[in-house]
C-alpha cells in the first residue's frame, strides 16, 4: 500500500521552527533601485547656473532691442501715425507713455499740423499725470505762441483746473484745518484765469463750468479777507480793519463775507470816531439786508483786552 503525502494546508502559516535559520535580506546595488533619484553632482551644477543666466540676460536685451527698433521706426514714420499711438495711449489713461510720445511729435515735427493739437493734448496729459508745473508751463508757452488760436481758450481752462484743485494733503484734511487761514496763493491765479475765460471767450463750451469755479474761488477769497479784518479788529488797528472790510466787499461782491464785512466797517469807524462814514455803512446795511440800520451787531471787545 503506497504512503499518503500529507498535503499543505495554505490557509494557516506554517510555524517557523526557533532552530530554522533566518532568510537574508536580498542587497540590491543603488542603482537597480527605481525609486530612488541619483543628485547631480553639486560641482557641475554650479558651473551650469551662470551661463543659463548669461543665456537669459542675452534673451532679454535681444527682445527689448526688438521693441526698441520697432518704436524707433514708428517715431522715424510720418506724424500721423505718432499722433494716433499718442491718442490711444491718452484714451486708454496711459497717460506717461502718451507725454513721451506728444514730446518727442513736438520734438522731432515741430510745423506739422498734428504738432499743434499734441500741444494741447499734453497739457491736458501733464494734468491728468498730476504734474501740475508740467501743465502750467505747457499752457503759458501755447498762451504765448499761439495768441490767436481757435482752441485757446482751453488751455487758458486747464491753467485754472491745475491751480483750483490743489486741495490740501491728507493731514490738513484729517486735522481739520481751516484754510480761511491760509493765504489763498494758487486760488488768485485759477480765479484769474476762470476770468479769462468768462470775460474773453464768452461763448466757449468751458465758460459755464468757469463761471461756477470762480464763485466758488470768489467766496473762498472774501472769507479769508474777512478773517484778516477780524484779526485787526481784535488787534484795534481799526484803519487797517476798514480798509480790508472795504475790499472784501469792493472785490468779491455777492460774496457771503459781505454781510460780515460791513459790520466791521461800522464798527472800525466808530471806533475811529467818523460818525458820518459809519451812518452811510449802516443805510448800505439796512438796504441790502433789511432790518433798523441801528441795529447792527456790535463788535465785541475781546475779555482779555481792557484798552483801546
Amino acid at each position: 500500500m503506497p504512503r499518503m503525502t500529507p498535503s499543505l494546508d495554505l490557509s494557516t502559516p506554517a510555524r517557523r521552527s526557533r532552530h530554522a535559520p533566518r532568510a537574508q535580506a536580498l542587497a540590491l546595488p543603488p542603482s537597480s533601485m527605481p525609486w530612488r533619484v541619483r543628485r547631480p553632482h553639486s560641482r557641475s551644477h554650479r558651473l551650469l547656473l551662470p551661463w543659463a543666466a548669461l543665456l537669459l540676460a542675452l534673451a532679454v536685451l535681444l527682445l527689448s532691442g526688438c521693441r526698441t527698433n520697432r518704436e524707433a521706426d514708428m517715431l522715424q514714420s510720418n506724424p500721423e501715425v505718432i499722433y494716433e499711438r499718442a491718442q490711444k495711449s491718452l484714451n486708454q489713461q496711459d497717460y506717461n507713455n502718451a507725454i513721451r510720445l506728444y514730446e518727442a511729435l513736438n520734438a522731432r515735427y515741430p510745423f506739422a499740423a498734428e504738432s499743434r493739437q499734441a500741444r494741447l493734448d499734453l497739457i491736458y496729459a501733464y494734468y491728468k499725470a498730476r504734474e501740475s508745473e508740467s501743465a502750467l508751463d505747457a499752457a503759458d508757452t501755447f498762451i504765448r505762441e499761439n495768441p490767436t488760436h481757435p482752441r485757446v481758450d482751453y488751455a487758458w481752462y486747464i491753467k485754472g483746473l491745475v491751480d483750483f484743485e490743489r486741495l490740501p494733503n491728507f493731514l490738513e484734511r484729517w486735522l481739520k484745518v481751516d484754510l480761511n487761514e491760509r493765504p489763498p496763493q494758487t486760488a488768485r491765479k485759477a480765479f484769474a484765469s476762470f476770468r479769462k475765460v468768462v470775460e474773453d471767450y464768452p461763448k466757449s463750451e468751458y465758460a459755464h463750468d468757469a463761471r461756477r469755479r470762480m464763485i466758488h474761488l470768489r467766496n473762498r477769497l472774501a472769507d479769508y479777507q474777512l478773517y484778516v479784518a477780524r484779526y485787526y479788529m481784535k488787534r484795534g488797528a481799526w484803519v487797517a480793519a476798514a480798509q480790508r472790510a472795504k475790499e472784501t466787499i469792493e472785490q468779491y461782491d455777492g460774496a457771503p463775507a459781505a454781510r460780515d464785512a460791513l459790520e466791521i466797517m461800522v464798527q472800525a469807524y466808530e471806533n475811529l470816531g467818523m460818525k458820518e462814514l459809519a451812518d452811510q455803512t449802516r443805510q448800505v446795511y439796512a438796504a441790502n439786508y433789511g432790518g433798523d440800520q441801528q441795529k447792527v451787531v456790535p463788535y465785541k471787545r475781546p475779555w482779555w483786552k481792557l484798552w483801546g
